[in-house]
């Protein structure tokens, strides 16, 4: 899907790391809401509330997911998933484009 029809979005964004890593939540219709962002290269470490489904639209990053210590190689059009109340670590190598979905 390379667009979202009928959704309301976020003006404001939300800024990490200095303004590495930014993001704007998409709310639908139904309730649900996704982040569409982009991360400088760097390395980060995030937490998560709810479980996540991460889609790599453009960029390189390695991923180091809860309770692996193995990198995982992620480039423009994969995709990983991020439990529930998790930590996980990104090796972000290029700008990267990304749609985040969550699942509450």
């Amino acid at each position: 899907m390379s667009q979202f029809d009928n959704v309301t979005v976020i003006k404001k964004a939300n800024v990490y790391d200095g303004g590495k890593v930014t993001s704007r939540v998409v709310k639908f219709a139904d309730g649900s809401r996704k982040t569409l962002g982009i991360m400088l290269p760097g390395e980060y470490t995030f937490d998560t509330a709810a479980a996540e489904l991460m889609e790599i639209l453009d960029g390189e990053l390695d991923v180091q997911l809860p309770g692996s210590d193995d990198w995982q190689a992620i480039k423009g059009g994969e995709s990983f998933n991020v439990p529930a109340n998790a930590i996980f670590k990104l090796k972000v190598h290029s700008l990267v484009d990304y749609c985040c979905s969550y699942f509450d």
